[in-house]
């Protein structure tokens, strides 16, 4: 069986207050998302019931981007994750989401305007990309 590897800081207190970027992949890179859009909007709308936020945000094929803004709730990133995948894969009827995610802590103010300018960026990037690719 194949371990899932841990890519978490190993000294950092993940429910402190402040803000995380986030990126979670479709189960298996399937570009299942825009069909779904709804469903994780719903989700997403969620979060603020445990006691965080969602700064900025969007949805690719394959894979969702998020700021994750932790308020004083006590509860760490992880779970905050784990109940958004649950609750977005029960409204979908299925699997959503591969079993790990990926974490920045955003520290500076100059840092959180990057992560957003590249979350905004990113569908035109991809888009790009793609035209290339079928020239």
């Amino acid at each position: 069986m194949k371990s899932i590897k841990n890519v978490r800081l190993p000294a950092y207190d993940y429910s402190s207050i402040g803000y995380y970027f986030v990126t979670i992949c479709a189960d298996q890179r399937h570009p299942i998302l825009p069909a779904l859009t709804s469903t994780i909007e719903n989700a997403i709308c969620t979060i603020k019931d445990d006691g965080a936020s969602v700064d900025f945000h969007v949805t690719m094929p394959d894979h969702i981007h998020m700021i994750v803004v932790l308020d004083d709730s006590g509860i760490r990133l992880g779970e905050i994750i784990r109940r958004f995948k649950a609750r977005s894969s029960k409204e979908a009827g299925r699997r959503l989401w591969q079993p790990n995610y990926y974490e920045h802590v955003i520290r500076t103010e100059k840092a959180l305007e990057k992560i957003r300018e590249y979350i905004q960026n990113n569908p035109q990037a991809l888009e790009i990309e793609l035209e290339e690719f079928y020239r």
